[in-house]
């Protein structure tokens, strides 16, 4: 069985503007609205409750050397997350963590660290890979959540109660970046596969899908960050750029994908950006059905 859990974070983004909040933490009632949750209920789903972040705080003339923006609150709701996490995973559920932004990976990442570990499957428009080997100017885990679930990022975030790295990189895909990805041949060197979206797009789902598979096995966790689909069709995204997939290229993928996931995370759809819905509507024709699917591989 599904089990849905609304993870309304938004503390791992920098601010739109200096001063003001990003809005994807209003992504998991933006898609409830749109009819997301009640279609995965119907397909059996139950729901298992919120996991409510603390408040968002643009630190940057506060914050010190060495910490990521919302530190402390970001860790707390990891926790808080991860726990949640390990009890649907205990009762032989499905998690589908809705967010929020992409920092819900890190206490996903604690929970299944917690239980010995399992391969991760990374779709995003971005690798997501930056850290403190690579660059001076770390501050938001939604642009370096990959790096934090390897283990390269500060202790404080990659390494909670001494359990990173949270997903070893051997075991761990990404798939879906643009070309001029800065952090994609670092990636390449240290995960078991990378794709960008243009290989991604020459290649038929199930032969990409199979070469993923290869690396994470069977019993991944999959996290979809909806920027890698193109901004044509997505762009309420804090980070959109040209060059994603369509959502027939996305679907077909998840199709491969989604059966042999343990879980499934969906994150960085920001509803202030989507003021008619009619993104939110397309992700959740999108979704839907695949997500119907999550796990039924293992069964």
């Amino acid at each position: 069985m599904l089990a849905l859990v609304s993870a309304p974070t938004n503390l791992g983004l920098r601010p739109p503007q200096p001063g003001s909040v990003p809005g994807a933490s209003k992504a998991p009632e933006a898609l409830r609205e749109a009819g997301l949750f009640e279609l995965l209920r119907v397909g059996g789903a139950r729901e298992a409750g919120a996991i409510v972040p603390g408040r968002y705080v643009d630190d940057d003339a506060t914050r010190p050397p060495g910490r990521v923006r919302n530190e402390s609150a970001l860790v707390a709701h990891a926790l808080r997350l991860a726990g949640r996490v390990g009890t649907i995973l205990d009762a032989g559920d499905a998690p589908v963590v809705v967010g929020g932004d992409c920092s819900v990976l890190v206490g996903i990442g604690v929970a299944l660290a917690r239980r010995g570990g399992t391969g991760l499957i990374h779709l995003d428009g971005h690798t997501d890979f930056r850290h403190p080997g690579n660059s001076g100017a770390c501050a938001s885990v939604a642009g370096e959540d990959l790096a934090v679930a390897v283990g390269l990022h500060w202790p404080a975030i990659a390494d909670i109660g001494g359990l990173g790295p949270y997903f070893a990189p051997g075991r761990t895909a990404h798939l879906g970046h643009r070309d001029d990805d800065e952090r994609a041949t670092e990636a390449r060197d240290l995960l078991g596969a990378v794709v960008s979206a243009r290989e991604a797009r020459q290649t038929a789902s199930a032969t990409t899908a199979a070469r993923i598979h290869a690396v994470a096995g069977t019993g991944y966790w999959l996290q979809l960050d909806v920027d890698i689909l193109d901004p044509d069709v997505m762009p309420a995204v804090d980070s959109p750029d040209p060059g994603g997939l369509d959502t027939g290229e996305l679907g077909a993928l998840l199709r491969e994908l989604a059966p042999r996931a343990i879980g499934a995370s969906i994150t960085v759809f920001d509803p202030d950006l989507d003021p008619d819905g009619r993104c939110a509507r397309a992700l959740v024709d999108l979704l839907a059905a695949p997500l119907t699917t999550l796990g039924s591989a293992l069964r």
